[in-house]
């Protein structure tokens, strides 16, 4: 019986001391965990999720991405010692996108609405924007109030804050993939008006561009752009000083003429 006490023991030990061994190697895999610029930097890539959306994001004739973020992201990538890549994603899956590593950051002229600053680490606020109606230039003159908007079908981009501003009036809305598809859908005459950028209407729409009959009209509100990052994420505070090396080296100034957006630079 003595024997059987005590070979009791013994085995109640064994499992209580290989319990604490591998409480201590959980810990110690938590505490070693990698920080989001240190997965970064291992991988060799900052993976920028993006869409089709000029002046921000666009490819040139060769097909690489140029824009003002785009441009940006490669500095910034270039400042971390990895290489950029950007994949283009359905917007709408932004948040899902980043929290599955899919992409390290959404940095692509992204409206700082309260959905992304509770879902995301989100930079400083770079650019002003605002949301505005786009209609066909020759019923322009119809629609220059929120009230004249009641009886429009628009398009907007799945996600956006042009779509958020559409359902908060409870005006009638087509989601499209992107904001250059709620312009081929007015251009089309599928849909009676769009909401989207103002930097992309000033910038995709009116004389000398592909959508010379279109013009916007009414402001749907002011709004500002950030960079998102995975909730936690140290690039967050790195991309922050990165843009006030930016500004102080006049980087970013120099930057924003090369694309039109230099009066919407958040300067405070």
């Amino acid at each position: 019986m003595k024997r059987r006490v005590l070979s009791m023991l013994l085995c109640a030990g064994l499992v209580v001391s290989m319990m604490a061994g591998c409480g201590s190697k959980e810990d110690s895999d938590q505490g070693s965990e990698a920080t989001d610029m240190e997965y970064v930097k291992d991988k060799g890539t900052l993976v920028v999720g993006i869409t089709n959306f000029e002046p921000m994001d666009y490819k040139d004739e060769s097909g690489e991405w140029i824009g003002f973020d785009a441009d940006l992201a490669k500095a910034f990538a270039e400042s971390l010692g990895v290489e950029v890549e950007f994949v283009e994603i359905d917007w709408d899956n932004k948040i899902l996108e980043l929290d599955g590593k899919t992409i390290d950051c959404v940095w692509n002229g992204m409206t700082l609405t309260d959905e992304v600053t509770s879902s995301m680490d989100c930079t400083d606020a770079y650019l002003a924007n605002a949301q505005v109606v786009v209609v066909p230039s020759d019923v322009a003159d119809q629609y220059q109030d929120e009230d004249s908007l009641a009886d429009l079908n628009f398009a907007a981009e799945a996600g956006s804050a042009g779509e958020e501003q559409l359902e908060e009036r409870g005006l009638s809305v087509t989601p499209v993939t992107a904001q250059a598809d709620a312009l081929m859908e007015v251009a089309a005459g599928t849909s009676d008006a769009a909401v989207i950028d103002l930097l992309m209407a000033a910038a995709m729409i009116g004389e000398g561009t592909s959508y010379e009959d279109l013009t916007y009209t009414v402001h749907l509100s002011s709004e500002e752009y950030g960079v998102g990052f995975r909730k936690g994420s140290d690039l967050k505070e790195e991309l922050n000083k990165f843009f006030d090396t930016c500004y102080e080296d006049g980087t970013i100034q120099e930057l924003a003429e090369t694309y039109g957006v230099q009066d919407m630079l958040v300067t405070e």
